[in-house]
């Protein structure tokens, strides 16, 4: 059963991890890739990638992604986002603060932060405007 707007909204505002997809190019299936993102319901999500990765590079050619977030329990659940890449803009130590306290224990958020901002490279962060989006609850499986 398709999630209301609501329910949909909220489950993507749910710290899981996305699967990221792209359009790769003539000839190649869609780039997809495992990502952190950050949203919050009736706005637009964001991500952070490296400035130089080919990830960006085809995020950039192709203007834009979509993303996919499940779960299997309690129930199999799933919510997918697709739109335009709105701004692109440089990457910030509070950011990457941000969108790493979503995904990890306190005690670890500053030792990653630390480690990824001397390590990862310059990164950028993508703002989307999601504007197609398919959503299921497929219930007790």
């Amino acid at each position: 059963m398709a999630l209301t707007r609501e329910e949909r909204e909220e489950f993507l505002a749910e710290p899981h991890i996305a699967a990221l997809a792209v359009d790769a190019g003539a000839g190649r299936a869609p780039l997809t890739v495992p990502v952190w993102y950050h949203y919050e319901p009736g706005g637009e999500l964001w991500l952070l990638t490296g400035l130089d990765s080919r990830k960006n590079r085809l995020i950039q050619e192709a203007g834009r992604l979509s993303l996919l977030v499940d779960r299997v329990e309690p129930t199999v659940r799933y919510v997918s986002v697709e739109g335009p890449v709105v701004s692109t803009t440089p990457a910030t130590r509070e950011r990457l603060r941000e969108l790493a306290t979503r995904y990890l224990p306190a005690e670890k958020v500053d030792g990653y932060v630390d480690f990824a901002w001397e390590s990862h490279g310059e990164q950028v962060v993508l703002q989307v405007r999601p504007e197609r989006w398919l959503s299921s609850d497929l219930g007790q499986v």
